[in-house]
């Protein structure tokens, strides 16, 4: 039960009490508005690191149904699918009479033959092949011989070459599960295959592909420029982490229990790149690099969501401003002369080292923290490099790495 209250009623106040009462009010119901806008704004891809696989996606607006036009739009060449020259079947359909007097027109010259194509799938079946190793005993020394069996066909296998990459595929590019894979070659096929072989065939496919995977690995990690992010992985009900490392022209990926930094250290091995390009992650800063790239699109996205959250924050806006000024210099850095493009990376620098000095309290102030001790842990912040290659990607803060940091 609420107490009662021993004050004296409202109406036995005075003037100067009832405002300081109502201004109390006012500010504690200012300060429950923003509460519940903070609480209001859903998180989304756009605002935080959230996969879009998790948004929120409203219903389309309902629109007029139109009748739909036929043909090409005015100005627009019309598309056809093209004839195929050599088709497999050819049917050839005469006219034997004339429908109006019931005249023979079989030996009639054609005026001319109309050509249509249909696409078909020929009936599709498993095709069982059989082999019969055959053994001979020596006649000389006694030993017991047996024919080799070609490629693909070795003993203990019970699916072909082709029908285990169909497999493969289905499960690794169409996210295809082992039910359904199953579903799909009995219905579709005709095939009878358990949900344990379809396991034992991607389980074969990893391991067929360990070599290439490792040449791929070492590609990245002879790369001058490295970029890297993590993201949640489920294996076998437990949580585990799905790292991905990008090179110039490749990319590799490992699905590991763990986050820390013991991933970084046991892919790059020996290796060191120039550049790492990734978040504000603590294992992905202490990457064995020269300098350290934080990526601007997640700054921006962080940002986006504190100012949903505080629309009057001017630093917020005014720091998102920059960066993607930045991203623009990027792209247009071949545009621009050396001198010209050191000249507007000094003035982004300038701007930047301004907006950090700035302090506020509440809501946000630890994303302006994490940004003056990652600026500061790595000496200075220089946006857009000069002396990076076109490869580079240009949604990254640039900030060189102090011969102190751990």
């Amino acid at each position: 039960m609420i107490p009662e209250m021993n004050e004296p009623k409202l109406e036995e106040k005075s003037r100067e009490e009832l405002l300081a009462i109502i201004q109390a009010l006012l500010g504690k119901i200012r300060e429950l508005e923003g509460k519940l806008q903070i609480r209001g704004t859903p998180t989304t891809s756009r605002n935080s690191s959230q996969p879009p696989s998790r948004d929120f996606k409203p219903d389309m607006p309902k629109k007029r149904r139109r009748r739909k036009k036929v043909g090409a739009k005015g100005g627009h060449e019309k598309a056809e699918r093209r004839l195929v020259e050599k088709p497999n079947k050819v049917i050839e359909v005469w006219v034997d009479r004339c429908e109006k007097c019931q005249v023979n027109l079989l030996d009639q010259v054609p005026v001319r033959a109309i050509r249509r194509q249909v696409t078909e799938l020929p009936e599709i079946g498993p095709v069982v092949i059989e082999t019969r190793q055959h053994e001979v005993r020596c006649p000389c020394c006694g030993e017991l011989q047996r024919g080799k069996l070609p490629e693909g066909l070795e003993a203990g296998r019970q699916f072909g070459p082709r029908l285990e990459a169909l497999v493969t595929n289905l499960h690794h590019e169409h996210h295809l599960g082992f039910e359904r894979i199953c579903q799909v070659s009995e219905e579709i096929f005709g095939i009878t295959l358990s949900k344990g072989g379809a396991v034992s065939i991607v389980e074969r496919a990893g391991k067929a592909a360990e070599c290439e995977a490792e040449e791929i690995g070492e590609q990245v990690r002879q790369s001058k420029v490295i970029d890297s992010d993590e993201t949640g992985a489920r294996v076998h009900g437990i949580n585990w982490w799905e790292w991905v490392f990008v090179g110039a022209n490749c990319e590799y990926h490992a699905i590991v229990p763990s986050r820390g930094q013991d991933v970084i250290d046991t892919f790059m091995r020996e290796c060191q790149a120039e550049v790492w390009v990734s978040d504000c992650w603590k294992a992905q800063l202490n990457a064995p690099a020269d300098e350290c790239q934080i990526c601007l699109s997640h700054q921006i996205r962080n940002l986006q969501g504190l100012i949903e959250r505080r629309p009057h924050l001017r630093w917020a806006q005014e720091l998102q401003a920059l960066f993607r000024k930045a991203i623009h210099l990027g792209k247009r850095r071949w545009q621009l002369t050396q001198a010209g493009f050191e000249r507007q990376v000094a003035i982004l620098e300038q701007r930047l080292q301004q907006l950090l000095k700035r302090s506020f309290q509440g809501l946000g102030a630890n994303l302006l923290k994490r940004i003056e001790d990652t600026e500061i842990r790595y000496s200075s912040s220089c946006i857009a490099p000069m002396y990076l290659p076109t490869t580079m990607p240009v949604n990254a803060l640039y900030v060189p790495r102090s011969s102190t940091a751990k």
